[in-house]
C-alpha cells in the first residue's frame, strides 16, 4: 500500500501556506540553511495546519520558532512523547502550539505540525538545520534543497498508523499554492571557481576580489518539479582542513556544547597510475527496483526516458564492462524478487548472454517497493573466496522503512560494500545515501537532465580501482587536552570521496596553542602519511555548526545503537535524549516544542484540519502517470492507464487489470469508473543508438567479430569493412580495432561509459600480440575518416 498519500484535487481552497524563503549560509564543505514558512488562515473557524517535509538525511535541525501576529515564540527539545502531550493540552486549552518531529520511518522526512490558528491570524514558522555537502565526481559540492516529496511506499504488515507517520497530501507541481525564494552566501578558504545548478540562478556576485565570498539566488518563478540543486566549485578542494570551534559560552565544561570541537576534512588526491590499475576479481550484484513506480520518465518534458529503460541500458553498458574471473547476478525487486540465476555465477560469454537477454525483457512489473526481503536473502548467502562482494542498488528511494534498511545494511557491512543509486526527483537521500555510508560504498543521485550511465560507470571504476584502506587518524595535542572522537571510525574511502571527521577538545593547555593530527593509510598497497597542524585557539563564531554536526553525527550512532539493542538494554536513547537537548538538535526520540499562551481563552468553534500540500511529479490536469502512484498495477497491462474525466471522476480503463482499486482512494478518488479507451496508436520502431548497438555486439573477453551487425554500426557494407583489413591479421583483432576507432574517433564525449569495455578490448589485443597494430591503426582511420594515434587506444 502507498503510506498516507492523499491527492488533494485542483480547487480554490483555502490553504494556509502561503510562502517559503530560505537563506542558505555556506562554509566550506558545510552549511546552515534556514528556512521561514508564512501561513495565513483564512477560514471562519481555528485552523490546524499540517506540513510534512524532506530535510537532507544527514541534515541537523538546530532551532525552530515561530512567530503569531508581532510576538515571537522559540521552540525547546523535548523527549517526544512529552513534547507531543504538551502539543495536545495547549490546542485543547485554546493556546497556538508548534510541534517539529522526525519521521518514525525515516530520517528525511519531518512532520510541522502548526497547531491552533484564529480566523484570519497570520504566522511564521522559521526552521534551521545543518548539512555537510556532498562532493561531486568533478570536486564539486552538492547542496540539495529538497522540495519535492514523492510517496514513500510501506511494505504490506508495516505499521504504518503509528504517531509519527508522516501523512503527505499532493498536488501536481505547477499547481503548489504558495512560492519559494532562494538566497545562498558562499565562504570558503579557498577561491570560489563558480556555483551552478539544476534551476535558474541570478548571476553570481563576488563580494571580495580574492574571490572567497559571494552570494547567489534562486531565479524568481520556481515551479516546484524538482529538487534544488546548488553546485559550489572551490580551488585547491584536496588540501585537508581542520577547523576548531569555539564552546558554547552557556553550556557547562566538559560537556559536548561546552568543549571545543575540531572538524577534520580528508579529500584524497589519487595518482594517475593508481587511477588505472583494475582488479580482476569480485563478486557484483546488481540489484534494481522494478516497482510499478520504475515506469515514470526521468524527468519532466517531452522525450524522456522511462526509469526502467534507463536501467536496462545501464544494466547492459555493466555486463560488458565487468572483468574476466569475477562472478556475478543481477536480482529484481518489487513487492517480491526475482534473481536472474540461483546464485552468482562466472562471468563468461555464456552467462553474459544469458544475462543480457533477461535484461531485454525486465520490466517494472513487480508491484510496490520492499527492498528489505532481497536483501535479506543476499546477505544469507555465503560469500565466495578471495571475491570481495560488492552491491550496486538502483531505486526511486520510495520506501517507509528506511530505518531497519540502514540497519540490517550496517550489520552485514564488513563482507558486503554497497553502491546506491537514487534514480528521479524525490529519492530519498537519507535511503540512498544511508545505504551506501552504512556500507562503505559510494552515493549517486540521477535527477533532471542526468544520464544514468555515466554515474554509474564513475561508481563501477570506485568498485574495481583500489580505494583508501587501513585509516588511521592520530590526535596530537598537549597533555592538559584531551581528545574524544564523535564520529565512528573510517573504513574506505573512494577516488572522489571526502570524509568528515568531529572529535571533542577537552581542557586547556597553559602553553601550547597549536595541536596537529597524523593520518595514515594504504593506497594501492601503499603506505601513506599526512600530518595536519590546527590552532588549538578557536575560530569565531560560527553559530555552532560544527558543534552542531558532530552532535548529530554522535546521535546516529547511539540511534543505530539503540535500535540494535531492541529495548533491551537502557542506556542509548537516554544518551540520545540527553544529547539532543543540549545540542538542540533533532533525533528519532525528540521533537521541538513552543507554545503561545497568549490570553489562554478556550476554544471557539469546531478546530479544523488542514494538510498542505507537497508538489507531486508526473501528473497534470488531463493524464496521470498511473505507476507513479499504485504500486501494483502493472504499467505493461495498461493500455491507456488513467484518465482525468471532466466531471473529476478518475477513468480507469478495463484493460489495466489492477489488483487493487482501494489504491487509488488514497488520493481522494472515491468514484472510480471503468471505460474502455482506445490504445495509443503505435509509434514506429525507434532508431537505435549506435553506441548501444556497439556494445551489445562486444564479446565478454573483450573482442568484436567482423559481422554485418559491426558494418551497420560503422555505416558500411561487409565488403567495405572486410577488404582493407591486413591480410596477416585476424578478422577478430580486425574487427576490435575498428570498434576502438569509431569509439575514440566519434564517441570521445561519451567516454565515462565504454572506457571499462574499451579496456578490456586493448587487454584482449595485447594478448593476442599481434605484429602489426600500427597498420590495423592507420588502416581503421582510413576506413571511417578518423585521426586516431595508436597511443590514444592504449596499444
Amino acid at each position: 500500500m502507498v503510506n498516507c498519500c492523499g491527492l488533494v484535487t485542483v480547487k480554490n481552497e483555502p490553504v494556509p501556506l502561503k510562502s517559503i524563503a530560505v537563506e542558505v549560509s555556506v562554509q566550506g564543505h558545510v552549511a546552515t540553511v534556514s528556512s521561514t514558512l508564512q501561513y495565513e488562515n483564512q477560514e471562519q473557524s481555528p485552523l490546524e495546519a499540517i506540513f510534512v517535509f524532506p530535510l537532507p538525511g544527514e541534515a541537523a535541525v538546530c532551532r525552530f520558532s515561530a512567530k503569531i501576529g508581532q510576538t515571537e515564540v522559540v521552540a525547546e527539545v523535548q523527549e517526544k512523547q512529552k513534547a507531543q502531550e504538551q502539543y495536545d493540552d495547549a490546542l485543547s486549552s485554546g493556546q497556538q502550539a508548534f510541534l517539529l518531529e522526525e519521521s518514525d520511518e525515516s530520517p528525511d522526512v519531518f512532520k510541522l505540525s502548526v497547531g491552533s490558528l484564529p480566523p484570519g491570524e497570520k504566522a511564521s514558522v522559521s526552521l534551521d538545520y545543518v548539512t555537510e555537502l556532498a562532493v561531486q565526481a568533478d570536486d564539486g559540492l552538492r547542496l540539495c534543497l529538497p522540495a519535492v516529496l514523492n510517496p514513500r511506499y510501506q511494505p504490506q504488515g508495516s505499521d504504518s498508523g503509528s504517531a509519527g507517520s508522516a501523512q503527505v497530501s499532493s498536488v501536481p507541481a505547477g499547481s503548489v499554492p504558495y512560492s519559494l525564494s532562494l538566497r545562498a552566501h558562499v565562504s570558503s578558504p579557498h577561491p570560489i571557481s563558480g556555483v551552478e545548478s539544476n534551476c535558474p540562478l541570478d548571476p553570481l556576485n563576488y563580494l571580495n576580489t580574492e574571490k572567497t565570498q559571494a552570494t547567489v539566488s534562486l531565479a524568481a518563478g520556481h515551479q516546484f518539479d524538482r529538487d534544488v540543486e546548488l553546485l559550489l566549485y572551490y580551488q585547491d578542494t584536496h588540501q585537508p582542513t581542520a577547523i576548531v570551534e569555539a564552546a558554547q559560552a552557556s553550556a557547562k565544561p566538559g560537556s559536548l556544547m561546552g568543549d571545543p570541537v575540531v572538524m577534520l576534512s580528508l579529500y584524497p588526491e589519487f595518482p594517475k597510475d593508481v587511477m588505472s590499475s583494475m582488479t580482476s576479481h569480485g563478486e557484483f550484484l546488481f540489484v534494481v527496483d522494478r516497482s510499478g513506480s520504475m515506469e515514470c520518465p526521468m524527468h519532466l518534458g517531452s522525450g524522456s526516458q522511462d526509469r526502467i529503460s534507463s536501467a536496462r541500458e545501464t544494466l547492459l553498458l555493466l555486463l560488458k564492462s565487468l572483468p574476466m574471473g569475477c562472478y556475478f547476478n543481477i536480482i529484481g525487486f518489487g513487492s517480491s524478487y526475482e534473481s536472474f540465476f540461483p546464485k552468482s555465477v562466472e562471468y563468461s560469454q555464456k552467462t553474459m548472454d544469458e544475462a543480457l537477454q533477461k535484461v531485454k525483457e525486465m520490466r517494472a512489473d513487480l508491484g510496490g517497493t520492499e527492498i528489505l526481503q532481497p536483501l535479506k536473502h543476499i546477505y544469507s548467502q555465503p560469500c565466495l573466496p578471495d571475491q570481495p562482494r560488492q552491491l550496486f542498488l538502483f531505486t526511486d528511494g520510495e520506501v517507509g522503512n528506511t530505518k531497519e534498511v540502514l540497519d540490517l545494511v550496517k550489520t552485514n557491512a564488513g563482507s558486503h560494500r554497497c553502491f546506491s543509486f537514487g534514480i528521479g526527483e524525490g529519492a530519498s537521500t537519507a535511503l540512498i545515501s544511508g545505504v551506501a555510508k552504512q556500507a562503505r560504498g559510494h552515493a549517486q543521485f540521477i535527477t533532471g537532465q542526468d544520464r544514468m550511465q555515466p554515474k554509474v560507470m564513475q561508481s563501477l571504476r570506485f568498485a574495481l580501482q583500489p580505494a583508501v584502506v587501513d585509516i588511521s587518524v592520530k590526535w596530537n595535542v598537549p597533555k592538559e587536552v584531551s581528545v574524544t572522537p564523535l564520529s565512528p571510525p573510517i573504513g574506505v574511502i573512494f577516488q572522489g570521496q571526502r570524509a568528515l571527521l568531529y572529535a571533542q577538545l577537552t581542557g586547556k593547555s597553559s602553553g601550547d596553542t597549536e595541536g596537529s593530527v597524523t593520518v595514515k593509510y594504504s593506497l594501492a598497497k601503499q603506505p601513506v602519511e599526512n600530518q595536519l597542524s590546527f590552532s588549538l585557539k578557536p575560530t569565531e563564531d560560527t553559530g555552532m555548526t560544527v558543534h552542531r554536526l558532530g552532535a548529530r553525527t554522535l546521535i546516529q550512532s547511539l540511534e543505530v545503537e539503540e535500535r540494535e539493542q531492541d529495548g533491551e538494554k537502557e542506556g542509548a536513547k537516554e544518551k540520545v535524549i540527553e544529547l539532543s537537548v543540549q545540542s538542540g538538535v533533532s533525533s528519532a526520540f525528540t521533537a521541538f516544542i513552543a507554545v503561545h499562551k497568549g490570553d489562554g481563552e478556550a476554544l471557539q468553534g469546531q478546530l479544523l484540519h488542514r494538510h498542505v500540500p507537497t508538489p507531486m511529479l508526473y501528473h497534470s490536469s488531463t493524464y496521470i502517470k498511473q505507476s507513479c502512484f499504485m504500486a501494483r498495477c502493472s504499467p505493461l497491462m495498461m493500455a491507456s492507464s488513467l484518465l482525468m474525466s471532466p466531471q473529476g471522476k478518475l477513468k480507469l480503463s478495463k484493460k489495466s487489470k489492477c489488483t487493487d482499486l482501494d489504491d487509488l482512494e488514497v488520493f481522494g478518488y472515491d468514484d472510480i469508473c471503468c471505460e474502455d479507451f482506445d490504445s495509443p496508436a503505435p509509434t514506429s520502431k525507434p532508431v537505435r543508438d549506435p553506441l548501444l548497438q556497439l556494445i551489445s555486439l562486444q564479446k565478454a573477453s573483450g573482442s568484436w567479430v567482423l559481422e554485418a551487425a559491426l558494418a551497420e554500426v560503422l555505416v558500411k557494407t561487409e565488403e567495405e569493412v572486410s577488404k582493407p583489413k591486413p591480410a596477416q591479421v585476424d578478422q577478430e583483432v580486425w574487427a576490435t580495432v575498428l570498434a576502438l576507432v569509431w569509439l575514440y574517433g566519434f564517441k570521445m564525449e561519451t567516454q565515462e561509459e565504454w572506457q571499462f569495455l574499451a579496456m578490456k578490448a586493448v587487454s584482449w589485443i595485447q594478448a593476442q600480440k599481434v605484429a602489426s597494430v600500427s597498420e590495423c591503426v592507420q588502416a581503421g582511420n582510413t576506413l571511417l575518416g578518423c585521426q586516431v594515434q595508436k597511443d590514444t587506444l592504449g596499444l
